[in-house]
């Protein structure tokens, strides 16, 4: 039990099932208005992400409850790939409700995860060095001390940028290159894209076939504004080049989930009429008010200039922080 140090009550501890997703929709959704991420998620969303590939919730999950009340959660997760750097990697979610902040929930929490994430990354990688990865959120969280306390330190910084839907760019043309609207029949051309276009990304790793599709079919996707690239003639004739994939998690709020080019083909401005063809398709389809991504602010391929030339203005940034796990 977590024991709060005010009133002398104990929490009620359990995993995170189906019958959960409403009460930890309102926790996940509370803490991105008081810790100002806007990192919303609906009781749908979350039911997926416990059917996650890999994902077993009955030991990679922990809810403390006051009462009928969500109070705290974990989650964690560890690719079955290494990063770019040779390394495995366990990620680790959660957050405490603001009024239980400051008895020992948070640590309490992370005292069940973390063992969990690094079991999960030993068992994926057994022969890798490796490190653990928590959102510190935004400069001054309380998420960022807590980490900060237990070894972990601001390894990244990521820019939440945003623009309305007026004043948008034309679509321009590449030679050689065609835009349309992805279908399943894209499905894996588009995974090996993106794997060759984030091979040299930070923090990223080749993404296996069945984490793919489970990105492709959720139902935050939205396909039908989000655009492939490919090659029209010539030695890539056919080739996914570049490829923008949009998501919806807030109401009138379309989001780019990951956009790449890969390497042979960057250089050439084929991202930037990418994006301005589904920003067109956004605001044109009548269901949107603005439209938001997330990019590194170290990022090596120019993405932040890209967006910045699209009319992207910084709203927020948050940090990635890390804790190396013990030798092998």
């Amino acid at each position: 039990m977590a024991q709060d140090t005010t009133s002398g009550t104990a929490y009620r501890w359990s995993t995170l099932g189906a019958a959960d997703v409403e009460a930890w929709s309102d926790l996940v959704n509370h803490l991105a208005t008081v810790d100002g991420t806007e990192e919303f998620l609906s009781a749908e969303d979350l039911a997926e992400e416990l059917q996650a590939p890999g994902h077993d919730p009955e030991q990679d999950t922990w809810a403390a409850w006051d009462g009928d009340t969500m109070v705290g959660y974990a989650s964690v997760s560890a690719p079955r790939t290494p990063d770019r750097d040779g390394q495995s990697r366990g990620y680790i979610g959660g957050g405490v409700r603001l009024e239980h902040r400051g008895r020992g929930l948070g640590s309490a929490l992370l005292d069940r995860a973390e063992p969990r994430a690094e079991h999960l990354a030993l068992e994926r990688h057994p022969d890798l060095t490796g490190y653990l990865s928590a959102d510190g959120g935004l400069e001054g969280s309380s998420a960022r001390v807590l980490l900060a306390d237990r070894g972990y330190a601001v390894a990244r910084y990521y820019n939440y940028l945003t623009r309305g839907l007026d004043d948008l760019p034309a679509v321009g043309e590449v030679a050689g290159v065609e835009l349309d609207d992805p279908t399943d029949a894209d499905l894996e051309d588009t995974r090996l894209a993106h794997n060759a276009a984030f091979a040299d990304h930070w923090g990223s790793g080749p993404v296996d076939a069945e984490r793919w599709r489970d990105m492709w079919t959720s139902r935050s996707s939205r396909p039908a504004v989000s655009t492939l690239a490919r090659g029209r003639g010539g030695p890539l004739d056919g080739q996914v080049l570049a490829y923008v994939l949009l998501g919806q998690w807030v109401d009138r709020e379309a989001y780019v989930s990951i956009l790449g080019t890969i390497p042979s083909a960057r250089g050439r401005g084929i991202a930037t009429v990418a994006l301005a063809r589904s920003m067109r398709l956004v605001a044109e389809s009548g269901d949107y008010d603005l439209i938001g991504l997330d990019v590194d602010s170290e990022s090596l391929t120019g993405a932040t200039r890209l967006y910045e030339r699209l009319g992207f203005g910084l709203k927020l940034q948050t940090a990635a922080m890390r804790r190396p796990l013990p030798p092998v």
